[in-house]
């Protein structure tokens, strides 16, 4: 016995349509949405950006991690509480030049080797630079020699009274919050 498909012929009829008139809905159609704004990249970069505005060339991010060391902490608050034109972050705002991060790179290694921390290409940046989307490539640097440490910004903790050594510890806990 053969078997019989039976088919029916389309009629034009929208059975999804017509559910939708029944329910009382109406089907129009909807304008387009604009496209979401584009979060902004902040971080580390390894490669140039190109102009300041041009986000969409960042696209070899450095891995983002946090690292609690005591010494590491000390030096968080000396930066706080130390003098405005610290050779770590100064300049920090503004455009900055290759010598100028190079110049920074030389303090952090010498501060950190006073620390008993011995980098090849260590670099301190603030956390407003990390999140206008730091790159080491306007820095000189390199990802496989340079290290950026972030250090958080001042205005995070209450700088009047101890234990800063404590707050800058959480902090660090913190990614990117903490060199």
């Amino acid at each position: 016995m053969a078997s019989q498909t039976k088919t029916q012929p389309n009629s034009g009829f929208n059975r999804r349509l017509f559910l939708a008139g029944a329910a009382g809905g109406a089907m129009l159609p909807v304008a387009a949405r604009a496209a979401p704004p584009k979060p902004k990249k902040r971080g580390v970069w390894q490669n140039s950006r190109g102009t300041p505005a041009d986000e969409d060339n960042l696209v070899d991010k450095v891995t983002d991690f946090s690292y609690q060391n005591d010494v590491l902490a000390q030096w968080i608050v000396d930066i706080w509480t130390g003098p405005a034109n610290n050779p770590l972050i100064t300049p920090s705002t503004g455009s900055i030049s290759m010598t100028q991060y190079l110049a920074r790179s030389a303090a952090a290694k010498t501060a950190l080797a006073a620390r008993g921390i011995y980098l090849e290409r260590p670099i301190v940046i603030t956390e407003d630079e990390y999140d206008a989307s730091f790159n080491l490539a306007d820095a000189g640097l390199d990802a496989t020699v340079g290290v950026v440490f972030v250090l958080p910004r001042p205005t995070r903790p209450t700088l009047a009274g101890p234990p800063l050594l404590e707050t800058a510890k959480m902090l660090m806990a913190i990614t990117p919050n903490g060199i």
